[in-house]
């Protein structure tokens, strides 16, 4: 799924979103400003589907030594003048927290037209629907009855949007059974196995994109699921948002674990699988793929009596960390060698300055310097 322009799954959803915008921004005449938390694709994959675009500007804020080396170098050696990078002394998590209180601020979203390109905008969800229909008729064995046979595919998990797609495109009538496979920050693994919807300590990972302990595509999930008990998802996001921990009712836990299964790969079960796959297939995982492939792994030794697709979100040649540590040799494209020796451009935040107020500060500046000019 990562062969687009920053090696990413992302990408595909993304270039659509930008063209969208230009398309209606240059129709409407407008301006917007995007502001984006990532946890290391979603950043690069946001920058070059709207990159040297008139009407817009967008802001990363990137986690500084938390995503890897290419993944950051994907994203400060931009150098357009409608591309903004902070790097940030922070979890993916905490990122999120100064944006939610910027759009929380109604006055000044409408003031500056604020959006985001996080997968909390429903476009990048719309078009990764495609991405379920497409493994489905690529893996689904032939027949010749009238019933489609079910497949099963394993989704990478962080936030929650590809595996949200998921959800909707079962509720399409598409027969998949979809599995949530997760690193360590195991939040949606337990959501599925116990109901326990808690907030833990986010943790660092071999799958560093993955390290999110706040999925927040999974309030989409319960709207989906509870149907006529909807007004009650309303609730448990409001003691959750209070509290940071709330037990799913009965009745929805049963429609999310029945919706999906899951599992919480170890940094150890990544590096096994990510070897295995290379000594049987020859084929290079990055991490994030190889946690749905451990899965696999796993079902595989015990039986095999359905059809299971993985999805690879993201290529082996942005981890060259991990690749090393599996004891293999990274395979890395020429344009991923080249971002060695470009110039990079951020500014840097420390731990314990204001976020929100440098957010805010920077918005405000490019839409008065765009003004003036």
């Amino acid at each position: 799924m990562w062969h687009g322009a920053t090696h990413a799954f992302k990408d595909l959803a993304m270039s659509c979103v930008g063209q969208f915008l230009d398309f209606f921004l240059k129709k409407r005449k407008k301006h917007i400003n995007i502001v984006v938390a990532t946890s290391g694709d979603t950043g690069s994959a946001s920058i070059e589907s709207v990159r040297g675009i008139k009407n817009i500007d967008i802001i990363v804020l990137l986690p500084h030594g938390r995503c890897t080396k290419v993944q950051e170098l994907q994203m400060t050696t931009v150098i357009e003048d409608n591309v903004h990078v902070f790097a940030v002394d922070g979890t993916s998590d905490e990122l999120d927290v100064p944006i939610k209180n910027l759009f929380a601020d109604v006055d000044f979203v409408k003031k500056h037209n604020l959006m985001s390109t996080n997968s909390v905008n429903w476009a990048r969800v719309l078009v990764q629907i495609a991405h379920f229909f497409y493994a489905y008729f690529q893996s689904a064995p032939t027949t010749n009855g009238e019933t489609l046979p079910a497949v099963e595919i394993v989704v990478p998990s962080g936030g929650a949007g590809n595996i949200t797609a998921g959800c909707i495109a079962q509720k399409m009538g598409l027969p998949i059974r979809l599995v949530a496979a997760v690193n360590k920050n195991d939040t949606i693994h337990r959501i599925v196995q116990n109901g326990d919807f808690s907030l833990g300590d986010t943790r660092t990972s071999l799958a560093s994109a993955m390290d999110i302990q706040e999925p927040y595509n999974m309030e989409r999930i319960f709207w989906l699921l509870a149907e006529s008990e909807r007004d009650n998802v309303k609730l448990i996001m409001e003691e959750y948002n209070e509290k940071k921990q709330v037990k799913l009712p009965q009745e929805l836990h049963r429609k999310v674990s029945g919706a999906m299964t899951s599992c919480s790969v170890t940094d150890e079960n990544i590096l096994a699988a990510i070897r295995r796959c290379w000594e049987e297939n020859k084929y290079l995982l990055c991490p994030h793929s190889a946690v749905a492939v451990f899965y696999h792994y796993q079902q595989f030794n015990a039986e095999q009596s359905s059809t299971r697709c993985c999805f690879a979100p993201a290529s082996a040649a942005k981890f060259s960390e991990v690749i090393l540590k599996a004891s293999l040799t990274p395979d890395v494209p020429e344009e991923i060698k080249a971002l060695m020796e470009k110039e990079t451009r951020s500014i840097f935040l420390k731990k314990d300055d204001d976020w929100e107020k440098s957010l805010r500060d920077k918005i405000e500046a490019l839409d008065q310097q765009r003004q003036s000019s």
